[in-house]
């Protein structure tokens, strides 16, 4: 069945992407826990593997404290001219499908696909060919959200990570976010999340049911943008 909505938005996600770059381009990586990032007493940690993930590794992480969580990873160093020339491959990729690209950095970006349904069965067939297409010429894996806008979209790319594909249709917003944690909600830090788990808000759905009177002590003139959010707007 085709949708008659006139506005999609689908958010692509590398998954992991310097790091799977290194393991597609040395496949002895694959199955390694494999950290890229500046190898110095100073550096920082820029992608890990997912393999890496379990040991609690992640992006902005001292690699002082990476080597003490993983002292078996494979690190390696930023070669960030090959990741820039792959990034440009795969944006390639996405002008096939869109030409309304949004850039957030070079392993993600926007696209604006509204139209496009009509071409494909159904609108999540959009999500499925442009991550096909990606591994095929690539070698590498995306995660894609399809949704009426940018914020639901981005969320839909995270939560099935890695390869994941979500779709969330018009009218269904809501019930998508509402077991949500609160984090998920842009804008929302740690300390706001803390506040508003103090104040008994776990889940994007119990701020919904408390209605916007209920933020308001918390997070001020910003009640009404996160109301908006939280509620798929």
């Amino acid at each position: 069945m085709k949708e008659m909505a006139t506005r999609w938005i689908m958010h692509v996600d590398m998954d992991a992407f310097y790091a799977s770059i290194e393991q597609r381009d040395n496949p002895a990586l694959k199955g390694l826990p494999v950290i890229v990032g500046g190898l110095g007493d100073r550096g920082v940690v820029a992608t890990a593997s997912y393999e890496a993930r379990a040991y609690g590794i992640h992006s902005a992480m001292s690699i002082r404290q990476a080597r003490r969580l993983c002292p078996n990873g494979v690190f390696l160093p930023v070669r960030m001219a090959h990741y820039r020339r792959i990034s440009h491959e795969i944006r390639i990729i996405m002008s096939h499908y869109s030409p309304y690209i949004e850039p957030l950095a070079l392993d993600e970006a926007f696209l604006d696909v509204s139209g496009m349904n009509y071409h494909y069965a159904d609108v999540i067939d959009i999500g499925r060919a442009i991550k096909d297409d990606i591994h095929r010429l690539t070698g590498l894996t995306a995660s894609a959200g399809i949704a009426p806008n940018k914020f639901l979209a981005k969320i839909g790319s995270d939560i099935q990570k890695p390869n994941g594909l979500v779709y969330i249709p018009y009218g269904t917003e809501e019930a998508f976010l509402a077991p949500l944690p609160v984090s998920r909600i842009w804008g929302v830090g740690k300390v706001t999340e803390r506040t508003l788990i103090q104040a008994g808000f776990r889940h994007i759905g119990d701020i919904a049911k408390a209605g916007i009177d209920a933020l308001r002590p918390i997070v001020g003139n910003q009640a009404r943008r996160l109301y908006e959010l939280l509620k798929g707007i």
